[in-house]
């Protein structure tokens, strides 16, 4: 990746390092006798419905402060849990990425992954299996691509981009935004990682069908969604695990002339030692322990939710046999041929991309916590120890209080969680329930805890584009600042997800790429997105650096006083370099992250077919909205990178 070099930086590193100083300054700590509802903390009824919207949405847009005012708090909020507004046209944007449609089948026969187009080009003769490992590597993927074009295929490249270019139209133009916010909140909650082998296919359709329609309802029904999807089967692998195997009834491998041997070596070679070892049938797998913790640690009860190292084992036993349906990998119409009575007579479940297989799962009794399952159990073990979890106090203490996290502070206080946690195990995991006990709680309306989240870099990218009203044209290139700021969209490669905390993504480097995206964005750097700056003000121009931070700190941060930020950005103003500076780290980050995403998305195998460019159009949109004034773009672009902004 080409990194950018320090003359390209749009701000000295001591400005930024004051800025960054002034980002951990705590605002004054609410009165003690700070009483709910908002008016007994002190908040007038816009502070209250600015507070409502940094929390239950991706930022407000201009004049929806004045609408959620006129509607009401309340009614707001009961519009946003249940889901239902109108969103005819962030689903007419989506109308032209055909992959979101798509059954997790005709992904697989339409994206397939580099190693199975390059066999399907072998076993049809277009590509000879001696030619891949030739040099002239352009020639020989040139081949494959006409292969795969004539075929009807699509290289996965493209599939993750339309991924991340709905995600990004959603959150910035959805009615629904609670509903956007709560799916990005379990997708990472419940994180798989597109990097990991095998499972770029499935992603589509765990957020779509798994996470997406579950993001208020009931927690056991998300938990067990998650479980059998595809997925998290791969991700986590639970998919491979079987009931464990008598290793000493295996045969040995002979260690004399064995061509099996590690690394193609001989026995006899001189200085090699071959061990015996188990010969490795395909059919024969083993105990996997992997998706048994983390559903434990991360998904429910968490680390210190009371269970031993045995109850991580008893609970792998209990999910033997969980997997994944064969027929996704072949022709989606396979599935019409599936006797569903056959299966279950020879105690298989098929539950559409989820099989539940007999044949793998530990018939022997099992005791997970307490709990004793009896010997000749299948697949009602499973779902069995889904409900515990579920149900567990544990569970509802660790859920609450990451749901407070995320929508309070970094540290909620425990009495807000204790009573969140109450709500849960009463409604039986009712997520609605719990988000509205919080919302009626005290602690959620405390001064203290106004603009005490910080904004990961997807939210800075789509709370800026709602609150200057700007218009996406093209997606992809903000993913690229997404990246470049630290957040790599749907490839966090461990289970925990990108951790929900200002220490994590608040340092100087990081707050100094933030403000470059500020200002690349204000300025018109950011091909694919259009934004009139002007407009936001009706037209008028102020008539000076001075006047434009004052009016445009009241229009990006509502509801705030903002003097203090003003004499802290004031002195800021007036880089004479900043149109080059701009354009150098616009540049920079664009070939930067182009290159990067060229290694994220392709395969180990590397074949994958690079994905289209888009140079034209994307010239044509940044020609468009180059339309804002240095000076100006300069004002904004501050704005959006001082530490206030990164607030939510």
């Amino acid at each position: 990746m080409r990194k950018m070099k320090p003359a390209i930086m749009l701000l000295p590193v001591i400005a930024v390092g004051l800025l960054l100083t002034s980002f951990y300054q705590q605002p004054n700590s609410p009165p003690p006798d700070s009483l709910f509802p908002y008016e007994a903390a002190g908040l007038s009824e816009r502070e209250a419905a600015a507070h409502l919207v940094s929390r239950f949405s991706f930022g407000a847009r201009p004049g929806e402060l004045e609408q959620i005012v006129a509607k009401g708090l309340e009614p707001w909020f009961q519009d946003q849990l249940q889901g239902k507004l109108d969103e005819t046209v962030i689903n007419k944007k989506l109308l032209n990425y055909s992959s979101l449609t798509l059954s997790n089948a005709q992904i697989v026969q339409t994206y397939p992954r580099p190693a199975q187009a390059l066999a399907g080009a072998i076993k049809s003769g277009v590509v000879k299996k001696e030619d891949v490992n030739k040099e002239d590597r352009d020639a020989y993927r040139k081949v494959l691509g006409k292969y795969m074009t004539e075929q009807g295929l699509k290289p996965q490249a493209e599939l993750l981009k339309e991924l991340v270019a709905q995600k990004i139209l959603r959150a910035a133009y959805a009615q629904n935004q609670l509903h956007e916010v709560m799916t990005d909140f379990w997708f990472n909650h419940f994180n798989v990682a597109a990097s990991k082998g095998g499972i770029q296919q499935f992603i589509t359709s765990y957020e779509r069908d798994v996470i997406r329609p579950n993001v208020v309802g009931g927690f056991e029904t998300l938990l067990l969604a998650t479980a059998k999807s595809p997925a998290m089967l791969v991700y986590l692998d639970n998919a491979r695990s079987s009931a464990v195997q008598d290793m000493n009834a295996l045969p040995q491998r002979r260690a004399s002339n064995d061509r099996t041997a590690k690394r193609g070596l001989q026995a006899d070679s001189p200085g090699v030692r071959v061990i015996a070892q188990p010969v490795r049938k395909p059919q024969q797998r083993g105990l996997n322990e992997n998706y048994a913790r983390e559903v434990m640690e991360l998904h429910t009860m968490g680390v210190d939710g009371g269970y031993t190292q045995s109850d991580v084992t008893a609970a792998a036993r209990i999910l033997t046999g969980w997997s994944l349906n064969p027929s996704i990998e072949y022709k989606a119409a396979r599935n019409n041929n599936i006797n569903r009575q056959l299966l279950e007579s020879r105690g298989l479940v098929y539950d559409d991309n989820f099989l539940f297989l007999p044949q793998r799962h530990d018939k022997q009794e099992k005791t997970w916590m307490g709990h004793r399952f009896p010997a000749g159990s299948g697949h009602e073990e499973g779902l069995q120890l889904l409900h515990l979890l579920a149900t567990h106090a544990a569970t509802a203490n660790f859920i609450c209080k990451k749901i407070a996290i995320r929508f309070v502070s970094d540290t909620p206080p425990p009495a807000l969680v204790k009573n969140m946690a109450a709500v849960f195990s009463k409604t039986q995991g009712n997520i609605a329930s719990v988000l509205l006990a919080m919302v009626q709680s005290p602690e959620f309306w405390q001064r203290g805890a106004l603009r005490q989240k910080t904004k990961s870099p997807f939210e800075l990218a789509i709370s800026t584009l709602r609150s200057t009203d700007a218009e996406v044209i093209t997606p992809y290139p903000l993913y690229q600042w997404i990246s470049k700021m630290g957040q790599k969209m749907y490839n966090y490669t461990a289970p925990t997800g990108f951790p929900d905390r200002g220490d994590y993504w608040i340092n100087t480097g990081s707050l100094l790429n933030r403000m470059n995206f500020g200002l690349a964005l204000a300025s018109g750097r950011i091909p694919g997105i259009r934004v009139n700056l002007l407009d936001l003000n009706n037209n008028h121009e102020p008539e000076s650096a001075e006047a434009a931070l004052k009016i445009y700190s009241h229009l990006l941060l509502p509801e705030r006083n903002v003097n203090e930020t003003m004499q802290r950005l004031l002195p800021l103003l007036g880089d004479p370099a900043f149109e080059t500076a701009v354009e150098s780290a616009a540049n920079a980050v664009a070939k930067g992250d182009t290159a990067n995403d060229e290694e994220m998305m392709m395969d180990e195998s590397n074949i994958g077919m690079k994905r289209k460019k888009e140079n034209k159009r994307n010239s044509a949109d940044q020609g468009q909205v180059r339309n804002n004034n240095p000076m100006l773009a300069q004002v904004v672009g501050i704005i959006i990178g001082s530490p206030e902004y990164q607030r939510r």
